[in-house]
């Protein structure tokens, strides 16, 4: 389930309160006064058995005696009575229910959704502090405040924390359009709630404070989804081993890794803050002002002192300072004091009036290139604070282009002398903070938006040719292993594993005993300089730390001495290790190659991830590494790599030369690849990967299976973004006997739009996107490449050299996942070759593998092809009731597709 009924939980006409109570202290009670002293204009019935009335209301005894099924129900019982009331409930016609009820046992939780299932009755909770949509007056909780009407919505899993967020919010008068205290989130989860928002007209932004995430790959598709219609701010608890574990005991779930949840947050394109006070700062600023395009900002302060700070908390974010043009320069120098700045922070001297305020922005304002401004204030004795306030609000008034003005965010320092400013900010829709600190943090909440948002936008570079592996080779050796009852594979068997997937490895044989580690050691050193020997035991996970690690041995004889003394080592240290032999393999010289850090680990939360870093004997003191999300392309490898200290060593510095960071991406693209195609893989180490300016070599691994998943083909199910179904590709021919390949659209398939659009005719654009359009921007583009596999899909059809598009057929899925509304488009000038047929029939099947109900659409009046082929595909076909040009089509799955269908008798009209 996600939506379903969701609007009877959050929009309801009727309320039922289970539970009511007039007894003082009680959660009852609380729950009682608050909904009816909300102002709720729909209906509230309350029931109680034991009392016929409450504040002059009457009590119902039960469910049944109710006069009419109530949209919403609060429960606040007993637990053990919470499955009963749940069947109760949904019998009656209540279609959500919100459990106020705290301790119910797992068994108790699932036989309350075992009673609910049958009507799809959703459920709220338990174990939360109940709901408020201040719109309707309707205030569902027994919390200590009454939230007033905004336009944040506020979702939290902790009912205590609502409470004070609540209070904290009143004093600064930040309202809201919904706010849920979600609890255990049995059913409804956040992930829900999230696809609800998205489309709520009445949000404009969504905050978030989490302590689990009960279903990765539906938060991960509601998350991108939200994020790219508005703002959503998130703060999760457990950054920490110690507050993950109290947040484990906390909602009895997993808390997850902080650095996956980071990377899931930053894949999502969210907006993660740390601290609370941080939510609703970040809020006030991304729905007060637009987004930047950098990350340079311009300050106009009457206070050196106040401008130094706002420049260091600049510089620690990682943003700088913009640079002040010479036309603004001289028209400061013709208003400002002769020993103002001339710089940036534009100091305008301590004494300054409102008239200095106004005259300076207006200079800057008419001719900025910054992304944004900063505007200080330090109250004096010799200029009114609140008059300041009332000069930067009329010079942005004024301000010349107001389509080209940067940000404005003010910081007026103090509290009693600049009460008055800052109320004047907030009413004229202007962000105010009350430090340096919080207003540079309020810029950065810009820049990690605009962020996020071309993260969830980005077209990767186009690759020339497909990723070649051989996963089957790969899967052979994880089956041999399975089969010898091992889950550890050999460090020959891993690099066998990794040179599956085109991961550069160092050649390395077997030796049995020391002996013929000299024998192997002698052939070897014929042709390279040195070898190295290692020590080879499935017990030693880390060989250095028995010694059993050598480099650089020149000679057969030395090899073999190492080997002995590995042997004696290992014994000494580690008797219980059963040694499997040596491994022996030629000594790689690369001077200067950085050693890298590689690999695989499985998140409880997230499911399969990808590290990558600092590597070497020290990578655990080092501590330089980041984590990535799976499935990975070139940009966001390089993404990854960028957000370690060591990416700037590998872009070369003074005598070093650029590391080839195309090879590095392309190891990181390749090991995302085995994560999607071979489930069993849980841990993954490669150090070190060598990497220099010719390439990069792995010279070590090592690899964990899961030996009952061998057999598993991918796509990995545990990745919690879905990723791209290559099973889906198809090779047929036109009815002319071209051969088209017709597969599902990637986000490096933009740069095929501009040659197709251009061949498409104005009535074909009109048919297919319902009215005439010109334009085809990138991020309009982006909308059809961008795709999330969980819940959309699009086939196109490409030309047998794969260079031309030749149509596309879509749908998007509601977020139940039971109805696809979908669109096809034909290249003009092929209509009549049977494309159109072939991308609907794919696209139905698809459809019903995924087990979608149906597919929908609207298609044009005087479209008669369009409306031909659906007959022919036995949609069904009704006249818009709101408008008379459009026709409702509709296509119950699973369908029965015509297989005599002749192509030519349909394909004529696709678009």
């Amino acid at each position: 389930m996600t939506i379903r009924n969701l609007d009877h939980a959050l929009r309801p006409r009727s309320v039922a309160v289970i539970g009511a109570s007039a007894e003082p202290g009680s959660v009852g009670s609380k729950l009682t006064e608050n909904i009816l002293a909300g102002g709720f204009a729909g209906e509230v019935y309350l029931v109680n058995p034991h009392q016929a009335t409450i504040a002059g209301i009457r009590c119902f005894a039960n469910i049944a005696g109710l006069p009419e099924a109530p949209e919403l129900a609060v429960i606040a019982t007993p637990p053990a009575t919470v499955p009963t009331l749940s069947g109760e409930l949904g019998a009656k016609g209540t279609r959500a229910a919100v459990v106020i009820t705290a301790g119910l046992s797992a068994d108790l939780k699932q036989a309350a959704l075992d009673a609910a299932r049958p009507y799809c009755l959703r459920i709220i909770g338990p174990n939360c502090l109940g709901i408020a949509v201040p719109g309707l007056g309707l205030n569902a909780n027994f919390g200590i405040n009454r939230p007033s009407p905004g336009k944040l919505a506020f979702l939290s899993q902790s009912g205590a924390l609502v409470t004070g967020i609540l209070d904290w919010a009143a004093a600064r008068d930040i309202g809201f359009s919904y706010v849920v205290s979600m609890g255990d989130m049995a059913d409804v989860d956040v992930g829900d709630l999230l696809d609800f928002l998205a489309a709520d007209i009445a949000t404009g932004s969504i905050l978030l404070y989490l302590e689990t995430i009960p279903a990765a790959r539906k938060f991960m598709s509601a998350a991108r989804s939200a994020a790219r219609a508005k703002p959503v701010i998130v703060i999760k608890s457990g950054r920490h081993k110690e507050s993950a574990r109290a947040a484990a005991t906390h909602t009895g779930a997993l808390a997850g890794s902080d650095a996956a949840v980071g990377a899931a947050f930053r894949r999502a394109g969210l907006v993660r803050v740390d601290e609370l006070e941080e939510l609703f700062a970040a809020a006030e600023t991304l729905t007060s002002l637009k987004s930047v395009a950098g990350n340079e900002l311009l300050i106009v302060t009457n206070g050196g002192g106040a401008g130094v700070l706002a420049v260091d908390d600049l510089m620690r974010s990682g943003g700088r300072l913009a640079p002040l043009a010479e036309s603004i320069v001289a028209k400061l120098d013709k208003v400002l004091p002769a020993n103002w700045s001339r710089g940036n922070p534009i100091d305008i001297i301590g004494d300054a009036k409102p008239e200095r305020y106004e005259a300076a922005l207006d200079a800057v304002l008419a001719d900025c290139t910054a992304d944004a401004i900063l505007v200080m204030n330090c109250p004096t004795a010799l200029a009114s604070s609140s008059d300041a306030a009332q000069a930067v609000i009329d010079a942005i008034a004024r301000a010349p282009r107001p389509e080209r003005l940067p940000p404005v965010l003010t910081n007026w320092l103090g509290e009693d002398a600049v009460s008055g400013g800052r109320r004047k900010f907030r009413e004229a829709g202007i962000p105010t903070y009350e430090s340096p600190t919080d207003a540079v943090k309020g810029f950065f909440y810009l820049w990690q938006y605009t962020k996020a948002q071309e993260g969830l936008m980005h077209a990767p570079p186009l690759e020339t040719e497909r990723l070649r592996v051989a996963d089957e080779a790969a899967r052979t050796i994880m089956r041999a292993a399975a089969s010898a009852g091992r889950s550890l594979l050999s460090e020959p068997e891993a690099k066998a594993v990794l040179s599956a997937f085109g991961i550069p490895t160092v050649a390395t044989r077997v030796a049995a005993s020391p002996e013929e580690v000299e024998d192997i050691a002698a052939t070897l050193l014929e042709q390279t300089p040195s070898v190295v020997v290692k020590i080879l035991s499935d017990d030693i996970s880390h060989k250095s730390e028995v010694g059993g690690v050598r480099l650089g041995l020149h000679s057969p004889q030395e090899a073999r001495r190492a080997a002995e003394r590995m042997q004696q080592r290992a014994g000494e240290l580690r008797p219980e290790a059963r040694l499997k032999g040596f491994t022996v393999q030629p000594m790689i010289m690369r001077p200067k190659a950085h050693e890298l850090l590689m690999g695989i680990f499985d998140d409880p939360l997230f499911g399969p991830m990808i590290l990558f870093g600092a590597g070497g004997t020290a990578t655990e003191i080092i501590r330089d590494t980041a984590v990535a999300l799976p499935p990975l392309d070139a940009e966001l490898a390089r993404d990854l790599m960028g957000q370690t200290r060591i990416f700037k060593l590998l872009e070369g510095y003074r005598d070093q030369p650029p590391s080839d960071l195309s090879a590095i991406a392309e190891a990181l693209v390749r090991l995302s690849q085995l994560v999607v195609d071979c489930p069993a893989v849980k841990e993954l180490d490669i150090n070190p990967l060598l990497a220099n300016e010719a390439g990069v070599i792995a010279l070590d691994a090592r690899i964990r299976i899961e030996p009952r998943e061998v057999e598993m083909e991918g796509p990995n199910p545990r990745l919690a973004i879905r990723p791209y179904p290559d099973q889906w590709e198809r090779w047929t021919e036109t009815s002319d006997g071209d051969r088209i390949l017709i597969r599902p659209i990637r986000p490096a398939d933009e740069h095929l739009y501009g040659a197709f659009i251009e061949k498409l005719s104005p009535e074909d654009i009109r048919f297919r996107f319902l009215s005439p359009r010109k334009e085809f921007s990138h991020k309009f583009i982006a909308r059809f490449t961008q795709i999330d596999y969980s819940r959309a899909m699009a086939f196109m059809a490409l030309d047998k050299e794969q260079k031309e598009l030749l149509g596309v057929v879509r749908f998007a899925a509601d977020p139940d996942y039971l109805t696809g509304e979908y669109a096809i488009i034909v290249r003009s000038d092929l209509t009549g070759t049977g494309i159109g047929w072939a991308l609907m029939r794919h696209l139905i099947a698809y459809a019903e593998k995924e087990g979608l109900r149906q597919l929908v659409g609207d298609v044009l009046t005087n479209n008669q092809r369009m409306l031909d082929m659906c007959r022919a595909l036995d949609f069904q076909i009704s006249p818009d009731p709101e408008d008379s040009s459009i026709q409702k089509v509709r296509l119950k799955l699973p369908a029965d597709l015509k297989e005599e269908a002749d192509p030519e008798a349909v394909s004529a009209q696709d678009r």
